[in-house]
Formats: structure tokens, sequence, C-alpha cells
């Protein structure tokens, strides 16, 4: 589905005025902060390239994300998708053509379920009366990763690892490390409780936490909510165990 004549009738998504901010987090390394669903992503900075971590949950943020992007820096992208669920990855279409890297179950996670979430939210927004974002959801066809993520990724003078340390929110979780810094995806979240959906491995997660705390972080950017550190993320274990 496409938002132009011959798809669902609306004009294309355009940039909004949107409530994100930036959030410094390490050395070059950035979150940036969303009120809507108190989403956070991710920009990492090499001497090369730059590292989006998620693209946000429909066409039109994903445009103001980009836009955000581009307005700090001016270097060439790639995109790291934490996992499958469209507040995290429908946005991607704004980030074409750099390339987009997940876990391999992710692309199959997307292709099964995208029509499904673009229904169960696209609803869930029009009856909070948000018709503007229940529209651009409607019409938002999430592109698919290119590729499986790589173990590290050279951003030119700067890796970044990238790495799938077991199952939790889903079975495809990917977290993006670079120096004293982790992103976890919805592995971790701050101001709510963990979310354990149909598709996580809760008896699981404890463990994968255990793996992203080995990494030693001084800082955990989660995927909603506040950058948190280990000692938030070990209480996070202990409550999910």
């Amino acid at each position: 589905m496409r938002c132009d004549t011959a798809g669902c009738g609306r004009p294309a998504p355009r940039a909004v005025i949107m409530d994100g901010r930036w959030v410094e987090v390490g050395d070059g390394v950035f979150a940036r902060r969303y009120r809507e669903l108190d989403l956070t992503v991710g920009l990492v900075l090499g001497g090369e390239r730059a590292l989006v971590v998620d693209t946000r949950g429909d066409a039109r943020q994903g445009v103001e994300w980009a836009a955000a992007v581009r307005a700090l820096i001016a270097l060439p992208l790639v995109v790291a998708i934490t996992h499958a669920h469209f507040d995290h990855c429908f946005g991607t279409a704004a980030f074409r053509p750099c390339p987009v890297f997940a876990h391999p179950a992710c692309r199959a996670a997307i292709v099964a379920t995208a029509a499904a979430q673009r229904a169960e939210w696209s609803a869930y927004y029009r009856d909070r009366g948000d018709d503007d974002t229940a529209a651009a959801l409607a019409c938002t066809d999430p592109p698919l990763p290119d590729a499986a993520a790589p173990t590290v990724l050279d951003l030119g003078g700067r890796t970044v690892a990238l790495a799938h340390p077991g199952r939790g929110h889903t079975d495809h979780d990917l977290v993006v490390h670079v120096d004293d810094v982790v992103f976890a995806g919805d592995l971790v979240e701050q101001g709510a409780p963990p979310s354990v959906g149909p598709d996580s491995v809760a008896a699981e997660w404890p463990g994968t936490l255990d793996a992203l705390l080995a990494l030693r972080p001084r800082v955990v950017v989660p995927g909603h909510g506040d950058p948190v550190d280990a000692a938030f993320v070990a209480e996070q274990r202990d409550g999910l165990a």
C-alpha cells in the first residue's frame, strides 16, 4: 500500500513539527526522545558514516526523524532495526536507499505481522481521536531490512557491535553496542514495565539481560523511556525473573 492516488488516496506523508529532543549519551552517540509512545531512537556518528537505530512508527514519523538526523549531520547513513514492532521500523522508507540491517528473523516477522500491526494500531489511534497518525500508519508499507546485521559495523574510525544477546521481548532482538553505551530496543523499558507480548520469550528474557549486562554498559538506551544505567537493567531483569 502506498500513500498516493493509486494507493490509499491521500498525499504522501510530509515532515511535520514534532516533539523530538536530542539526548547526548556518549561522545558522538545520541538518543532522540519522543512523547508519542515514549519512544527512544538513536544515532551514532563515525568518521565516514552514521548509524541510525530504529526508524519510528509510520512514514510521516520516519520523515521527521530523517529530517532531524539530516539537520545534525550530512554523513552517509546506515540503519539498524532492533525488532519488528511497528513503532521501531515502519518509518524506514525515509532513510532509503541506505543499507538497513536487522536480525534475520526480523525480516520474516515484518512480513508476517505488518498488516495486522497496521490494522491494530491504526484503530488504536482512531479511537484516541488522532486521525492524522491513524491515516499515516494505515498508508505505511514498511520496507524490509536488506540483510542480516553484521557482527561489527565500521563507521570510519569507530566500530559498532550489532548483537543478538538472546530472546526476550521478541525472538530477534538486536542490540547496538558502541563504546560504553548499549541501545537495547525493547529488551529494556524505562517509565513502564517491560512489554511481554505474544511474540515474547519471557522465560529466556532474564538471561538475555544478563548477556546485555556482560557488555558492561555505562548507559543503556531503552526502546521507550530515558537512558538508564546497569543497575536499572539488573532490577528489571530481577523483576522479569
